[in-house]
């Protein structure tokens, strides 16, 4: 079962009901994924006992609450089982939201939970208790201290997407935490276009910024098979040249299985696609909505600048 968790944040940490929603997804046995609002407690939410990854959400739109647009962007990247959150009055509104999104009922306020689904909640001003229980997926919030909160000491991955519609500004912080995680002795670089890149005559953008780096070059099968000007020797994937490097940039790359066999244990991984929900952003550390039109200018003049 997967269990996503929308993080509450208190001002510019992370709220302690946040704790305390992994240890009640604890007692469900679920996979266990944290989504972060506009980034805040990321670090923390990774260091939680139980989860096992982090997805650290940043764009406009979290620079003040607004449901309709945080759902907006956080909706594709929550599971198919069971989403999270706290029964604050933002909590309980981005939970409506979100479920109406997915297309799935929303429980309120519950106060117990056990791994059949059977939930509880108080009702008529605590006179009386009510019983429910949920197949299949579904979004609940939990009231705060009603649970017991989870233990520190959890590793878990941090995974980056940004929604920003200033660009520039997202390329800023790939190419900042690139530089953080990565061995600056290290020339390993690859950015690879896909087939999103629109036309083979397009990739001289990329060669632009390889040029500007020293990267090779790659493609997506989808860009190979489609325009015979990129050839099989720049294929990356299953059926091409499988590869580890230090740094994997990905534009206009879905990330179909068989590319993603031939990349996924690069150190790092930046990842540019105009969809939300594209499944490159399943493995990437960095992901940035935004068409390569949008984005490759910005990332070459701020890689020219370094």
């Amino acid at each position: 079962m997967d269990i996503t968790i929308i993080a509450e944040s208190n001002g510019n940490e992370l709220h302690p009901v946040t704790s305390q929603l992994v240890g009640a997804a604890s007692t469900l046995g679920g996979t266990v994924t944290v989504l972060c609002p506009g980034g805040i407690g990321e670090k923390e939410a990774s260091e939680i006992s139980g989860v096992a990854k982090v997805v650290s959400l940043k764009g406009d739109c979290f620079s003040s609450f607004d449901s309709g647009a945080w759902s907006h962007v956080m909706t594709p990247h929550c599971g198919d089982g069971i989403v999270m959150g706290s029964s604050s009055p933002s909590g309980r509104e981005l939970a409506a939201q979100i479920a109406s999104k997915m297309g799935v009922p929303v429980v309120q306020d519950l106060t117990g939970i056990d791994n059949g689904l059977m939930m509880t909640r108080s009702i008529y001003s605590g006179k009386a208790v009510e019983t429910s229980n949920a197949s299949g997926s579904c979004v609940i919030t939990l009231r705060q201290n009603a649970f017991e909160a989870a233990s520190l000491g959890g590793s878990a991955e941090v995974v980056t997407v940004d929604s920003s519609s200033e660009v520039s500004v997202a390329v800023k912080e790939a190419i900042a935490k690139a530089g953080e995680r990565l061995d600056v002795s290290e020339a390993d670089i690859i950015i690879s276009g896909g087939r999103g890149m629109g036309d083979p005559a397009n990739f001289s953008h990329l060669n632009e910024v390889a040029d500007i780096i020293g990267a090779a070059v790659g493609a997506s099968r989808a860009a190979v098979d489609s325009w015979d000007e990129i050839p099989h020797s720049m294929q990356v994937g299953q059926t091409g040249k499988t590869v580890n490097p230090s740094l994997y940039i990905a534009v206009g790359i879905s990330g179909a299985i068989q590319h993603l066999a031939g990349m996924r244990s690069s150190k790092y991984i930046v990842a540019i696609n105009k969809d939300p929900d594209a499944p490159i952003f399943g493995v990437a550390d960095y992901g940035i909505v935004a068409t390569w039109e949008e984005a490759l200018p910005s990332l070459r003049d701020e890689l020219a600048n370094l």
